[in-house]
């Protein structure tokens, strides 16, 4: 019982946080975000080419249903393989290494309103146990 009014106050806290900023932001904002969702969600196909802005080489190029995460020194590329696989690639930047990350198909969000993706199975974690049983 404590966890269904647990998960409802958490239900609700989320709702009401997301009602408050929406009146705040302008069509742009919330299709960006609703887009970054989707991208997180691996629902977006994206190309991401790395190049040497130097000689103007194509360094790797990452294509599927990516996320990314700029990491400040290094770019993080997380893709989706199948209905469970997932592969994560890095690659460090530099003064003459950056990258461009390609929305490859358009995609249907809404400028009205914000996406809330809510995981139950996130409130309740799976629990991996390590222990040490030495000599």
């Amino acid at each position: 019982m404590k966890l269904r009014k647990r998960t409802a106050i958490i239900g609700a806290t989320i709702i009401a946080a997301t009602l408050a900023i929406t009146g705040c932001s302008n069509d742009a904002v919330v299709v960006d975000q609703n887009l970054t969702k989707d991208a997180e969600n691996f629902k977006v196909d994206r190309r991401v080419v790395f190049f040497n802005g130097i000689t103007d080489e194509y360094l790797l190029s990452v294509e599927g249903k990516c996320n990314i995460e700029n990491e400040g020194d290094q770019l993080a590329t997380i893709c989706k393989i199948g209905d469970d696989g997932y592969k994560k690639h890095f690659l460090g930047l530099s003064d003459n290494v950056t990258y461009f990350v390609e929305q490859l198909e358009p995609r249907d969000v809404s400028e009205y309103h914000y996406k809330v993706i809510f995981k139950p199975e996130q409130i309740i974690p799976d629990i991996d146990v390590n222990t040490s049983g030495g000599n």
